[in-house]
């Protein structure tokens, strides 16, 4: 990776090989502060200018929220994920890829023409199954939450291929033609193993993984994927679909996977470019260097 600048600087097809993608997902607070959405519109755009290659999975859970209560529809989370009815769905589908995308297209287009705004559904980039979920070791009936069972790539990849960044919201089409939403942070892990990313970088709004919440703010810096894995079945419920997309990330072939808070300025300039600050970094258990990781 060459210093900020050396990148192409018009958006002509690439003639050698690329590096591998940075899967960037977007939520929490920082997705409501307009300060901080204009910030990270200008740093993914000078991760494009260092040479990478950034992908932006995007959240929207305030914003739906928010226009369920003007509709006077209700909102109700179980297991960490909204349940989706079909008069939700609409909402999901209106306010994802009706607002919060062309929001965040146009912020990054204020630096040039970079992004291009795509669902899950377009080209059936992404494929999905009902999720089921359990509460207290009961299922609970989530509605039309999906999980990915398959993702088709090639559309993201010609985009990256040409120079832009592909802006993808996390609704996804089902075989029978179901039409899901799908968390975002599981299916920016989906898009980010499909596309052999480099790096994963989970934006949120709250320091990283803390080591005994609520009892302590302590946060883990650092932990491999086995003993990851141990720890989802205690997870609160805001955090699991985050920790199991790092998860599920680095053990598909993802490098590295980070939590970061979304809330400090610039943290997706110093996940995706490796450099050391607050959060929690997921490695497999292979990683070279995953001595004195967490256990």
């Amino acid at each position: 990776m060459g210093p900020v600048g050396t990148a192409r600087t018009g958006l002509e097809p690439a003639t050698g090989p690329l590096p591998r993608p940075v899967v960037v997902k977007f939520g929490g607070n920082a997705m409501v502060d307009a300060g901080l959405r204009r910030t990270f519109a200008r740093d993914v755009v000078e991760l494009w200018h260092a040479g990478l290659r950034p992908v932006v999975v995007h959240g929207g859970g305030p914003q739906i929220s928010a226009m369920l209560d003007r509709l006077g529809l209700e909102t109700r989370f179980e297991a960490g994920l909204r349940v989706t009815t079909p008069e939700t769905m609409e909402v999901v589908r209106m306010v994802l890829t009706g607002r919060v995308q062309r929001e965040l297209v146009g912020h990054i287009n204020t630096h040039g023409p970079f992004a291009v705004g795509m669902t899950g559904e377009d080209a059936h980039t992404m494929t999905a199954v009902r999720r089921p979920a359990w509460v207290d070791s009961r299922p609970v009936d989530i509605g039309l939450v999906g999980d990915i069972v398959e993702v088709n790539p090639g559309v993201v990849r010609t985009l990256l291929e040409q120079g832009h960044i592909p802006v993808v919201s996390p609704v996804a089409r089902g075989e029978d033609g179901q039409i899901y939403n799908v968390n975002a942070d599981l299916a920016a892990s989906a898009l980010a193993v499909a596309l052999e990313a480099e790096r994963l970088v989970i934006l949120t709004d709250v320091e990283g993984l803390y080591a005994n919440w609520p009892h302590s703010t302590e946060v883990v810096e650092r932990l491999t994927a086995d003993a990851l894995d141990g720890l989802l079945p205690g997870l609160a419920s805001g955090m699991l679909p985050k920790m199991e997309g790092c998860l599920r990330a680095v053990r598909g072939g993802v490098r590295r996977a980070h939590v970061l808070d979304g809330r400090v300025p610039h943290a997706v300039l110093r996940g995706a470019l490796g450099e050391t600050g607050p959060g929690t970094t997921v490695v497999p258990d292979n990683s070279p260097d995953h001595e004195g990781s967490a256990v």
